[in-house]
């Protein structure tokens, strides 16, 4: 008898996936160690980073995340 697929559980808590199929993220770099960086730098690592024409990336994550 077949089994399904276990969802990767460290993927599912890093990424998700949008409405269009896109995969949503939050960067690195983030955390402490901050004072050195310049505000643009740090404002840029605010937003989501975003895998959306990657197609071989994409599809390995969304296997991990069971969606596929």
């Amino acid at each position: 008898m077949a089994t399904k697929n276990k969802t990767n559980k460290s993927v599912k808590k890093r990424v998700r996936v949008t409405a269009t199929g896109k995969l949503k993220y939050g960067k690195v770099g983030r955390r402490h160690l901050n004072a050195h960086m310049k505000a643009k730098r740090k404002r840029q690592l605010r937003r989501a980073g975003v895998i959306g024409d990657r197609p071989k990336v994409q599809k390995k994550y969304k296997i991990a995340l069971g969606v596929l």
